[in-house]
């Protein structure tokens, strides 16, 4: 029992102790690139490191991530950071350590990446969960959408005759309402939305995340870590737990099959991880962060049905007006 607190002691020690810096070698070294000598772990002339030396294996692999953009700028070490101790590596980028860790917004957009590709099919059921979702939607319209024909059809001749005393035009406005008014059916608005949201995935988030930042701002603008938070940096703090997020849901992504309940599960776990990053960034207790947390949440979802209901009937007027 005293190993197991001695090693979470350490643990913690280290999670709050930024990034070091791997001390200047001492040695004299001679470039293999332009020959020039120099003390220090890099090239003053050309920027080559001194640890490269004949091909290898490893050097091919760092390569190959190189050309995607992974091997630079410490993804690995960021991905670690995410996971172990996220919101102190968010406070330490924040203060000017930005090389030790890769750009927030160039690994949002690969993670997303990665998600949308086993999404796909590159997982272990082999589905394209984008494909069965689509499928299921389009069914259960189809089913509902079959119900309600049968339905009118019992009160057709009764529209029939209020039809024949409508003008042509009046009869093709009336029309289009009903079609409009349809849209009202939740599985109908589900696919729209759903159709619509993987065509514009990474604009849909960013729009979310930019948006939820501003109340998130104003809550912890002034907390005991940060008492002179940007909002810039509340926004890359939000990507930044985004992006720790989409690196815990890669492993049940690929596991586990669309609409289980484990799925479900961990989806609602995931989210309620993100409580971690934000009070180690902040610095307040889990209580703090948590009632600061609901408070932000509550402008956000009355802007986001506001914003909803406007789009929704401004399209809805377009359409039966033009």
């Amino acid at each position: 029992m005293k190993d197991v607190k001695d090693t979470y002691r350490r643990f913690k020690e280290w999670e709050q102790q930024p990034h070091q810096v791997a001390p200047l070698s001492e040695e004299q070294h001679e470039c293999a690139t332009c020959g020039t000598h120099y003390t220090g772990n890099y090239c003053p002339r050309c920027g080559q490191s001194y640890k490269i030396g004949r091909y290898s294996f490893k050097n091919a692999f760092l390569l190959f991530l190189d050309v995607w953009g992974l091997g630079n700028r410490g993804m690995f070490r960021s991905i670690r950071d995410l996971i172990l101790r996220p919101g102190y590596m968010i406070r330490d980028y924040l203060r000017g350590m930005q090389m030790a860790y890769f750009p927030p917004f160039k690994m949002f957009f690969l993670l997303l990446t990665l998600t949308l590709l086993i999404d796909t099919g590159m997982n272990f059921q082999g589905e394209n969960r984008f494909q069965l979702q689509q499928e299921q939607y389009e069914k259960t319209i189809k089913e509902a959408k079959t119900e309600q024909k049968q339905a009118e059809a019992k009160k057709g001749k009764a529209e029939e005759e209020t039809d024949n005393t409508l003008t042509a035009e009046e009869r093709a406005r009336q029309q289009k309402k009903k079609k409009v008014l349809n849209m009202f059916d939740t599985e109908e608005i589900n696919l729209i939305t759903w159709e619509w949201y993987n065509k514009h995935v990474s604009l849909v988030c960013l729009a979310g995340l930019l948006l939820f930042s501003v109340p998130l701002y104003m809550m912890f603008r002034h907390s005991p870590a940060i008492p002179d938070l940007r909002f810039s940096e509340c926004f890359v703090a939000m990507i930044y737990i985004t992006n720790m997020l989409l690196i815990y849901s890669i492993v049940p992504s690929l596991l586990l099959a669309l609409g289980s309940k484990t799925d479900e599960v961990i989806s609602t776990l995931l989210l309620l991880l993100a409580i971690i990053p934000i009070k180690q960034f902040s610095g307040y207790s889990y209580w703090s962060t948590i009632w600061r947390l609901l408070v932000a949440l509550i402008p956000f979802t009355i802007i986001v049905v506001l914003l909803t209901i406007v789009i929704f009937f401004t399209y809805a007027y377009i359409y039966i007006h033009y």
